[in-house]
């Protein structure tokens, strides 16, 4: 006997979910939404969950006026947050060895920039990319707004994906950020798409957004031709001398259920347990896993905030009677051609 016949057959990959379509999978019960995530998430994914280190490159100063961003130069009288300078290349990857050798298979470089410029700074990190790359491990770099060349000259070296987050929908974006549209958030997507990059981007709840803005903001990853490879779904880590730093915190059943959504309207992405993980209990991110979460970010600090613990990260996998996700060798542009 079937008992979901409407969601036996594996589900299809679509690129044209209505706002309507995705607020209505948000009004699901919870439990019934977790089910069908998790009926999406068994028709395309394994029971590993890939381990994603993060480091910051370079900190502090960015000119974006971020309303949830301690790096933001904005903010900085506030934070506290000082601008530093960026790492040298052997000194990332010796820390990308370290990260491998804990079982990270993904390595990824934020630098606190507005915009790329040309230069030596730039010319670094693409030395970063191509040692990580030469370690094994995938390489995913976040360093603000691209342009065209500066998106192949990464593709060149052997970048995997670059994060760009949307941050929220397109409704609420005004209240978060004024330094950027966006307009050039996506374009940036694009430049990236077009040199044959893997997209790791999502968002952020818990800014004081709606439901409906969490809806809107699946719905405009969803109608990316691919999906982004990779989603993380981040709860707000309210910053001391950030202008959001007394937002509640997150309720877990909210990232429950943004991660679920996510999975069924985009079942071949890795969906990331992204910032905001270290608050929430055992119970909790194993029903984020059922849901759909596949990744999560491993190690003791996500750039400037705070991390879950590693040993216990790698217990909880055990418990769970998830794997890790082995290192696997692959170019820059595998996958895209499927």
């Amino acid at each position: 006997m079937t008992i979901n016949p409407q969601i036996s057959a594996k589900a299809p990959i679509r690129h044209d979910w209505t706002q309507e379509e995705i607020e209505a999978l948000f009004a699901l019960p919870l439990l019934e939404l977790v089910h069908r995530a998790q009926n999406v998430h068994r028709h395309y994914h394994d029971d590993t969950i890939q381990l994603a280190s993060l480091l910051s490159i370079k900190t502090g100063g960015c000119a974006e006026d971020c309303g949830y961003c301690p790096q933001s130069a904005h903010h900085a009288k506030t934070t506290g947050q000082v601008k530093e300078t960026m790492f040298d290349v052997e000194d990332v990857l010796s820390r990308a060895r370290i990260a491998k050798d804990s079982g990270a298979s993904r390595f990824c470089m934020g630098a606190a920039w507005r915009s790329v410029r040309d230069g030596k700074e730039f010319d670094s990190v693409v030395d970063m990319v191509k040692g990580v790359r030469a370690l094994g491990m995938e390489a995913c770099v976040t360093l603000g707004m691209l342009q065209p060349h500066q998106a192949q000259k990464l593709a060149e070296a052997g970048l995997t994906a670059y994060n760009h987050n949307l941050d929220t929908s397109p409704e609420f974006y005004g209240e978060i950020v004024s330094t950027r549209t966006y307009e050039e958030r996506l374009e940036t997507l694009r430049h990236v798409r077009a040199a044959g990059v893997e997209i790791c981007c999502g968002g952020i709840i818990g800014m004081g957004e709606k439901e409906y803005d969490r809806a809107s903001l699946l719905r405009v990853l969803s109608e990316m031709t691919p999906h982004p490879e990779s989603v993380p779904v981040n709860a707000l880590v309210a910053v001391r001398g950030t202008p959001m730093e007394g937002k509640a915190p997150v309720d877990a059943f909210d990232m429950v259920r943004m991660i679920a959504v996510a999975r069924i309207v985009m079942p071949t992405s890795r969906v990331r347990l992204s910032a905001g993980r270290s608050e929430m209990s055992a119970e909790a991110q194993a029903l984020c896993f059922m849901a759909g979460a596949n990744s999560i970010f491993y190690g003791e600090k996500l750039l400037t905030t705070a991390n879950n613990d590693a040993e216990a990260d790698r217990a909880l996998i055990d418990r769970l009677g998830l794997k890790v996700q082995e290192i696997q060798e692959r170019n820059a542009h595998y996958g895209l051609e499927h």
